[in-house]
Parts: C-alpha cells; sequence; structure tokens
C-alpha cells in the first residue's frame, strides 16, 4: 500500500526548472539510517486547541492534538508575520488512512508538537472542504516531487508562497524518508541562517506554478481524432483478465467506461464494449465491492479488485451508479442493473441525512485497523450460520480457514474478505441449485450477515454534506430513475436538491461549499456549480417538472459570471467572490473526480441543445480549444472531457415529447425512449398548453409542437435537423437508431483548436 491514501495521476507538470531551486533544499531528503532513533514518548496530557471550533470533522479530529493548530484563516498568517516563522501547511481528510498514521505517530506526540510548536505556525486544512486551497499546493507538490497524495504537508513562508513539498512524514528518520524529529530543526536551521536562498526558492515556485496552471490557447484540434486516441490509450492500459487499467493500485474511475461506452456506441468497436463489460462485472465481484452491506469502496491495491483501501467515499457510488446504469441500457445485462441498486440501497440507507442530504464519506478504520469492519474469520462465520449455510457462504464468497489475503500491517492473518470469482449463473449450476434458489439462498445468508456487522463498532463518518458531492449523487439517482425505471430514485435526487437549496444557497442564489451541524459555509467553487448544475439537468430528465431546469439555467448563468475567463476561456475553481490565493487555478484533470470544466463543458451542450441558445455551445467549444494541447498529450486522463467532445462532434438528439404528462400514451413514449442508450441526447416534455408557458421561455421552438390527434407525440431532431412528428414509439426508435452506429463525422463539424 501506498504510504499516503491517494495518488494523484500527474499532469505534465514544469519540473526541470525547479532543479536548481531545490538544491538548497536537498539536505532535507536525506538517507538518516545511521542515526540513533529518540525513544517514543507518551503522549501529553489531553488539551484543545484552536481547531475545536471548526465543523470539519477532519479539523475535529485534531482538536486535541498538543500540536497548537489553526484552522487556515488570517489570524495564523499574522501570526506567522509577527513571530518570524514559516508556516507548517497539513491538507488531509477525515476517512485518510495514513492521515490517521500520521496523527498518531505525531501530531500526538509531546516531542514532535513541541517541535513544531516551536518552529513554525502549524496550519490545519480539510482537502474536501478546500479544494481550493488543495489545488493549488497539490500543484506544488506534484511539481517538486513528481507525486501527490495525502496526508500532504506543505511548508511555506507568512505570505503563502511554498518552498518545500512532501506527503506523509514519519516520527523518525527511516528508508530514506526524513522523520518530523529531523525535519523540523533543519527548517528552523535554515529559516534563521539561510532564509534568502528560502525566499528565493518560495518566488521561483511561485513564478513556476503560475506557468504551468495558466494554460495558453490550444493550436490543437479537437475531433474524431482526439476521441479514437483516447479509446487506444485506454485500450492500452487495459488488464484483459481483471478489467481496469495498469496494474496496482486501481481505481475505478467510472467516466473512463462512460467515455468507451459511447465510443462503442459510435465506432461499432467491440472491444471497447468488452473493456467495459469485464471492468464492471470484475469489479462487482471483487473484495472492492462490500458483498455484505454493498457499495464500493475507495481503490484496490492490488491488480485483482480483491483487497481495497476500505473507505467509502460519496462521489464513487455515484460515478460508480452511472456507469452500472449506462451499461444496463446498452447491454440489458441484469447485473449492472442489481448493482446499480444496491450501491443506492447503501447510500440511502447510511449516507443519507434525515433531511435529504448525503454525507461524505465512510472512514477505511474501525478500532485502529484498517478494514477490521469489513473482515470475517472462518470460525465466526460457522458460529453465526452454522455449519451448512458457512460451507454455502465459503464455496460462494472463497473465504479460508487461514484467511483469503495476507494483511500488511497488523491483523491476525487469518481474516477473509468476501469476493466472487464466478458469475451467479456459474455458482448456481456448480451448486446443483436453480438460479432463483441460488439467489434467495444468498440473499438470506448475506442478511444474517449484515445484521450481525452491523452491531459492530461502524468506522468513523464524515457527516458533512458538500454540495458538488451531492450534485453527482443527484445526477446519478436521476439518472438511474430513468434507466433503471425507479421513480424512487428521483424523489430521493428531488430532496437532496431541495436540501441544496434551502441550506447551501445564499438569498442572492450563489452556491455555499458545505453544511455540517446546522451551519453552512465556505463560498461554492467550480465543481459545486457544475456537479449541481448536472444533477438539476439529470432530475429535470427524470421528472420534467420545470423548476429543475430553471434551477440550473441560473446556476449556469452565476457560474459564467463569477467563475468564466472572459479573455482566454474556461472556468476558474475559484469565484471571483472567493478568498485569493497565491494563483487562480483552471482545473481539467479528470481524475477520481471530473474537472469541473468537463462537467462544465457537458452542460453547456446539453443546455444548448434545450434552449437553442448558441453561446452555451460556444463556450463548451472555447473550454476544448483552450486546453486542447494540454490534452491532446494525454487524452485518456480526460475522459469526461471527451465526453463532451464526443456529444459536440455528433451525432446528438433531442426529443420533444407532446402530450399530458400522466396519460399512458405519453409515458409510452417516454418508457421506449429510456430503454435505449442513447447518450448524447435530450429530452423534453411539451405538457398541454396552460402549463407550457414556462418551458416556452426556456425553449421557445417548442410552442409549435403540439400532439397530432389528440395523441401523444414525439418530435425528433437529429444533428439539428428535424424529422416528421410521431405517435409510435416503435417509429421513434427507429428515427433515433437510423442515425446511430459507424457512420463518420465530417470533420467539418469539429470545433476548431485555435480561439
Amino acid at each position: 500500500m501506498k504510504s499516503y491514501c491517494e495518488q494523484k495521476i500527474n499532469r505534465p507538470l514544469v519540473c526541470s526548472a525547479l532543479l536548481g531551486v531545490l538544491v538548497g533544499l536537498y539536505f532535507l531528503n536525506q538517507n538518516f539510517l545511521n542515526r540513533k532513533e529518540s525513544p517514543v514518548l507518551s503522549e501529553t496530557p489531553n488539551h484543545q486547541n484552536r481547531l475545536i471550533h471548526e465543523k470539519s470533522p477532519y479539523l475535529l479530529q485534531h482538536a486535541h492534538n498538543p500540536v497548537d493548530w489553526y484552522p487556515w484563516g488570517e489570524e495564523a498568517f499574522e501570526m506567522a508575520r509577527k513571530e518570524d516563522k514559516p508556516i507548517f501547511l497539513s491538507i488531509g481528510y477525515s476517512t485518510c488512512h495514513w492521515c490517521h498514521v500520521m496523527e498518531k505517530e505525531s501530531f500526538e506526540d509531546s516531542q514532535v508538537a513541541a517541535l513544531m510548536n516551536k518552529t513554525f505556525i502549524n496550519i490545519k486544512v480539510d482537502r474536501e472542504e478546500r479544494p481550493d486551497i488543495d489545488g493549488v499546493y497539490m500543484t506544488v507538490c506534484q511539481m517538486l516531487t513528481g507525486s501527490g497524495g495525502w496526508p500532504m504537508t506543505i511548508l511555506m513562508t507568512p505570505d503563502k508562497k511554498p518552498f518545500f513539498a512532501g506527503t506523509y512524514f514519519p516520527r523518525e528518520s527511516r528508508y530514506g524518508r526524513i522523520g518530523m524529529l529531523d525535519l523540523c530543526p533543519r527548517v528552523k536551521e535554515m529559516w534563521e541562517s539561510r532564509r534568502e536562498e528560502l525566499l528565493e526558492s518560495a518566488e521561483k515556485i511561485v513564478v513556476a506554478l503560475s506557468a504551468n496552471i495558466d494554460p495558453q490557447p490550444g493550436q490543437t484540434t479537437l475531433n474524431t481524432a482526439i476521441l479514437k486516441e483516447t479509446y487506444q490509450e485506454l485500450s492500452s492500459r487495459f488488464d484483459p483478465r481483471h478489467g481496469g487499467f495498469g496494474h496496482a493500485p486501481k481505481f475505478p474511475t467510472p467516466h473512463n467506461l462512460m467515455f468507451l461506452l459511447r465510443y462503442w456506441k459510435r465506432s461499432g468497436d467491440s472491444r471497447a464494449l468488452e473493456m467495459v463489460e469485464t471492468t464492471l462485472q470484475q469489479m462487482r465481484r471483487g473484495g472492492i465491492f462490500d458483498q455484505i452491506g454493498f457499495g464500493f469502496h475507495r481503490y484496490s491495491t492490488d491488480p485483482v479488485w480483491l483487497v481495497p483501501h476500505f473507505e467509502k467515499m460519496l462521489y464513487d457510488q455515484a460515478l460508480l451508479a452511472m456507469a452500472y446504469s449506462e451499461a444496463y441500457q446498452a447491454t440489458g445485462n441484469d447485473l449492472y442493473k442489481k448493482t446499480a441498486q444496491e450501491v443506492f440501497t447503501y447510500v440511502l440507507r447510511d449516507m443519507t441525512a434525515p433531511q435529504g442530504g448525503f454525507y461524505s464519506a465512510e472512514d477505511a478504520d474501525s478500532e485502529g485497523e484498517e478494514g477490521k469492519f469489513y473482515l470475517w474469520r472462518q470460525a465466526d462465520l460457522e458460529k453465526i450460520l452454522g455449519t451448512a449455510d458457512a460451507d454455502f457462504f465459503c464455496r460462494v464468497f472463497n473465504t479460508e480457514e487461514d484467511g483469503n489475503f495476507q494483511p500488511e500491517v497488523g491483523g491476525a492473518g487469518n481474516e477473509n474478505i468476501p469476493h466472487l470469482n464466478k458469475s451467479e449463473e456459474q455458482l448456481s449450476a456448480i451448486l446443483n441449485l436453480s438460479p432463483d434458489q441460488f439467489r434467495q439462498r444468498l440473499e438470506q445468508v448475506r442478511q444474517k450477515l449484515f445484521e450481525v456487522r452491523e452491531k459492530r463498532i461502524h468506522p468513523h463518518k464524515d457527516d458533512k454534506i458538500l454540495t458538488d458531492w451531492n450534485g453527482l449523487m443527484i445526477a446519478a439517482l436521476a439518472k438511474s430513475a430513468q434507466a433503471l425505471n425507479e421513480p424512487q430514485y428521483a424523489l430521493a435526487a428531488s430532496r437532496a436538491t431541495e436540501f441544496i437549496q434551502q441550506n447551501l444557497m445564499t438569498s442572492d442564489g450563489n452556491l455555499l461549499h458545505r453544511y455540517r451541524d446546522g451551519q453552512a459555509g465556505i463560498t461554492g467553487n467550480v465543481d459545486d456549480y457544475a456537479f449541481l448544475i448536472w444533477g438539476l439537468i439529470e432530475l429535470y430528465q427524470a421528472t420534467f417538472e420545470i423548476r429543475h431546469l430553471q434551477s440550473a439555467l441560473r446556476l449556469q448563468e452565476k457560474m459564467i459570471n463569477h467563475f468564466w475567463d472572459a479573455e482566454q476561456g474556461g472556468f476558474y475553481f475559484t469565484s471571483d467572490r472567493a478568498e485569493a490565493l497565491i494563483v487562480r487555478q483552471k482545473e481539467i484533470y479528470d481524475g477520481a473526480v471530473p474537472s469541473g470544466n468537463s462537467v462544465a463543458a457537458w452542460n453547456l451542450i446539453r443546455l444548448s441543445r434545450i434552449t437553442g441558445n448558441p453561446d452555451y455551445e460556444s463556450k463548451a467549444q472555447a473550454i476544448g480549444c483552450l486546453f486542447s494541447t494540454r490534452v491532446s498529450q494525454s487524452p485518456s486522463a480526460y475522459t469526461l472531457l471527451m465526453m463532451a467532445v464526443d456529444y459536440y462532434l455528433g451525432p446528438s438528439y433531442e426529443v420533444v415529447i407532446s402530450g399530458k404528462p400522466e396519460a399512458q400514451d405519453t409515458g409510452a413514449l417516454l418508457d421506449a425512449l429510456r430503454r435505449v442508450f442513447l447518450p448524447n441526447q435530450v429530452t423534453l416534455l411539451r405538457p398541454s398548453d396552460p402549463e407550457s408557458k414556462e418551458l416556452f421561455r426556456i425553449a421557445p421552438f417548442t410552442q409549435g409542437q403540439t400532439p397530432l390527434n389528440g395523441q401523444a407525440t414525439a418530435y425528433v431532431c437529429i444533428n439539428q435537423a428535424c424529422h416528421l412528428p410521431v405517435t409510435n414509439p416503435e417509429e421513434m426508435i427507429k428515427l433515433l437508431g437510423a442515425n446511430t452506429g459507424t457512420r463518420p463525422v465530417p470533420e467539418a463539424n469539429a470545433p476548431s483548436g485555435q480561439k
């Protein structure tokens, strides 16, 4: 396992210019293996620091450290200037395993704390509360070290300029990694005797950072060739046996799979679909999926999806549920439908606040051990289930007397991670049961174990509610309500939307980022707007309640007014109302969570097709143009942006259903439309005239699209060219199907790389 919670895939970074800058800091990373380690001292008596007044669960976890922590704010920077000290900035999140390790080793240790308090002004930041701060200094960490993760450590001047970066640091130096007991006095000595070098280095780092994050308008055309290149890059990294991309650790990255589904739809290339299906099936069978309580863990530490990093993140559940729902639409395979339903079972049971919003995450650790909550011993299974059912469970989920994996740290070594290595159909045949008998017995056994597991000490739940991640879950629920024909998911999405609008929206209609313990705060960032707009578009498509579309359009205008760069295009990560940091970033990398710019491009194209407003589409094109040079260097790192490019290039579809919302013939047209995988498509419902005034204001072209002969009618447009209206669902699907498949898109339709 990595010595940090998650590695971010590197973007192309400006590193060579910094080689000279780092020479003065070289000694900080020397090997201290021959030094005598100090004895571990007991913790100081429990006390409180300034974090006790914060709302973040992560900051509150550190509120009793002997380290004199400050939250990010002017008080800390003023104290650094007053006491003439550098700043120790520590960034993490509450469910991060290695953040916990560094806290136990160092931040709870009285000797380390005394050195930190003597040397630095110490600031703690929750990366989930302040992704703007995290994004800036993560880029610094990647520039200086070549990688990044959490916990992240930044040493910087009182004016926020960094001169040293790293991730996890142990208490004592070992294995070439400097420890806190050595780091603190050496930085103190350098700050006092070689400060000019540090300040000069900090200035050069900021200059390089500014050059790296400020892309110039690109010179590359984003056309069908870039889609093929994205596919080829993913194909070259694909693991044909176990699914996923690369070796270990393996991350789900669902937007890779969603892109591949679109590429398969565009090209007819069966390998693209094979890559999706193999990955979805292997993840569902593996230990990365919680076979007892459902939901996906963060990532797999091995190539076979067996041993996960056990934390569960809301955004993973949302994006994976979308990928499984789309795969169900594309293939009709019930496994994908069932998996999406199980993900939502977990989210609605364990991750939903009483008021309707969704919590952020569950920890990997319980009782001080990673994964303890999720592991089973064979002897315990026999006590709980009895011999016959325990044998059934063992044969299905591959548990062993000696355990089915070797824990890296701690653990008795005889524990099991339930996982499947065959399909349910294969297992039912092996066990001589009908598929229905097998599923019934499996559910009875699973439920018994779930009830027992519920009595264990649960992992910590990070119960803050974030606007951006809630936007993703709203989108997933609304999208799946359509694809899986599950109206209750749209109801859950509506409740969460109402919660955000009531609690995380200011009186002037702007978004806040975080809600917890009755209080909302922190100016919304670009992800908050982009992801919630995505959710609102999907929610309109699921319910056809015009208020959701109106809300999406209002937020889109707020986003353009406060985040858009009118000179070069693209959205800044922070609003023009937000706190100014050392740089103002624009993000395009689609990592564990897709970037706000990628999702914005996707939203803008859809809103343009819904409203007929060409300005939205031109802004989507400007995003592609701005980042085209960077994206063309490694397009598979930008797969959600590639989904937007695929939509822009077409074929694309606009369907207006004109009829009474509750009428059977209207429902028949909508049901037929939702059963097919047609990703680059928007649907509007034009109700009877008295109810249509608000829709006409948004989409004036719908005024003339009335029912034919009193029957619900479908008006189908493809690539902005409209067909004659039809009333028969089969005829509608035939119209849509006639223009799908492998037809090449004319290059004249591709957006230019020039601005």
